[in-house]
């Protein structure tokens, strides 16, 4: 299982507490033999109504639980009448007891999110220690998360148990092994692609592939181009086995029909890649282009195109994915069809994370492998015209072709439509708007300096290191701890700057994790204080 689909919380539903009595049955009746079997398979805990459970849910299962409660007398009172002599200098302990994880999730990750979800909940509540009853099966695993056994060991044969305690000063040093854990069990990615996915996209992708002249794969291609143009208001969409540069190269192609000297505008790499782009397709262009990260005053944009009436169409970057800086479509489509000239966007980082309203906009491209939330593989292309097969275009980059056959002239990934579809109909809407205000405090606590407000992109942050860190060395140690993040590009390294994206299958908890280890790594006394060359 991965982290993605397991949520930890505290129970607060009857449903919860339901599933928990059932859980502890299974547990602590069928499994370790301490009570009696009944008929309706519930225990409920003689102390329930004292006790607060961490759960680990997977969709609306309870997959694992621990139970954590401070009213004396503990049960360890009863096991150890002389409790308190073990608790010296210990003056709010609390008794951490009925872990249970259902088998199929026990060499998982699942006990290592439960205890680290634990800690985080003493911590708040002043506790000084925690005590529990480790199992002898488990008891060298609680050794090494930092637990210290104290007293006799205690109960009958076949359910023996050790009492332990982890004393507050120990709390840090168990949360670190917990990380260290978790790094190698489940690393987080906050790549901008490929991007963590649901597992309903990867078991979708794991189907058995379908011949691409199938009708139940014509019929799932034209529900996927339904998807896409229902979610962008574009009128048409094109799904082809390709990339961002293969769906820009197809664009590029359509630019070059119109026969009209363009404006391309550009603040950063993907900007002068679209002129590359132009460059090698023979498209006859202006240029607005501005250092990276630097505004492109629509103003000035608007003056250009008056100033030059020849021009009959404009190519950017919606998200400029290199910074997270966003262009204003709502504002270029007003000055578009006020100068009467075409808009053409490249929003290959910005569907899926960023509000994106294609009606109005001539052309524009995308991938399904960013803030999609799926696999990378296929180019997508919106266009709110009909194109025209033409023999002067290289056939695998006609529009034309593609739109003629419902998007299947040729061979075709149905696996990977497959994915796609299943990440249009996920059902939940990510808040990445709330996540990235999340992640901004976060990285603005720690000092860090991060480009742009909250005019940029939801998708994706740049993070400016200064210059006695190296980005290369601050990577790197993010990575040992599980942490992926964008830093290995050459546009990235030349300027020192990593980058966070939020596009794929994230939440709160990958969030948390990731601010505790920038915290780490940035107090680390052996980060590096000089840039590597």
């Amino acid at each position: 299982m991965t982290k993605q689909s397991i949520q930890y919380k505290t129970a607060d539903s009857k449903e919860e507490y339901r599933q928990i009595h059932e859980l502890n049955y299974q547990t602590f009746v069928e499994e370790i033999p301490q009570h009696e079997e009944n008929e309706n398979r519930k225990l409920v805990d003689r102390f329930h109504d004292e006790n607060t459970y961490i759960i680990a849910k997977e969709n609306e299962r309870i997959i694992g639980m621990i139970a954590v409660r401070a009213t004396r007398p503990f049960s360890l009172d009863q096991k150890l009448p002389n409790l308190d002599s073990y608790l010296h200098g210990v003056d709010a302990p609390c008794e951490i007891r009925l872990l249970s994880i259902h088998p199929e999730y026990r060499k998982g990750s699942v006990f290592f999110g439960l205890i680290d979800q634990l800690i985080r909940y003493c911590l708040r509540e002043n506790y000084d220690a925690a005590l529990i009853s480790g199992t002898e099966r488990e008891w060298k695993l609680y050794l090494k998360l930092g637990f210290k056994p104290f007293g006799p060991m205690t109960g009958q044969e076949g359910a023996k148990f050790q009492p332990m305690k982890l004393t507050k000063d120990r709390f840090v040093k168990a949360t670190q092994a917990f990380h260290r854990i978790l790094a190698r069990y489940e690393p987080i990615s906050f790549l901008s692609g490929p991007v963590p996915v649901k597992n309903e996209v990867k078991e979708a992708l794991a189907a058995p592939p379908l011949s691409h002249r199938t009708g139940a794969f014509i019929e799932r291609m034209k529900k996927v181009r339904n998807s896409l143009t229902e979610r962008t208001n574009a009128r048409y969409v094109m799904v082809s086995v390709g990339t961002g540069t293969l769906a820009n190269d197809v664009v590029a192609q359509q630019i070059k029909q119109l026969d009209k000297t363009g404006l391309i505008l550009s603040n950063g790499e993907f900007g002068d890649r679209l002129m590359d782009h132009a460059h090698r397709t023979g498209l006859d262009f202006y240029r607005m282009q501005k250092a990276w990260n630097e505004p492109i005053d629509l103003n000035r944009v608007r003056d250009f195109l008056k100033e030059h009436p020849s021009i009959g169409w404009i190519w950017c970057v919606h998200c400029e994915t290199s910074t997270g800086y966003l262009f204003d479509v709502e504002e270029l489509k007003k000055i578009a069809d006020y100068e009467n000239v075409k808009l053409c966007l490249d929003a290959c980082s910005s569907l899926g994370a960023d509000p994106l309203d294609l009606s109005g906009v001539h052309i524009a491209s995308s991938v399904s492998g960013k803030a999609l939330a799926s696999y990378p593989g296929l180019a997508i292309v919106f266009h709110n015209y009909v194109p025209v097969p033409d023999p002067d275009i290289p056939k695998y980059l006609d529009l034309g072709v593609y739109d003629s056959n419902q998007s299947i002239p040729y061979t075709h990934s149905t696996n990977l439509v497959h994915a796609l579809e299943a990440s249009l109909t996920s059902g939940d809407e990510r808040p990445l708007g709330a996540f990235m205000m999340e992640l901004r405090n976060v990285l603005g606590n720690q000092g860090l300096k991060v480009l742009g407000d909250h005019s940029y992109s939801n998708g994706i942050v740049t993070i400016a290191l200064p210059d006695y860190i190296s980005q290369q060395s601050f990577g790197d140690r993010l990575k040992k701890n599980g942490i992926f993040i964008n830093y290995e590009s050459s546009y990235l390294a030349r300027r020192n700057w990593v980058q966070i994206a939020l596009m794929g299958d994230v939440d709160s908890n990958h969030l948390l994790r990731l601010g505790e280890v920038i915290n780490r790594v940035l107090s680390s006394e052996n980060l590096l204080k000089v840039k590597q060359s």
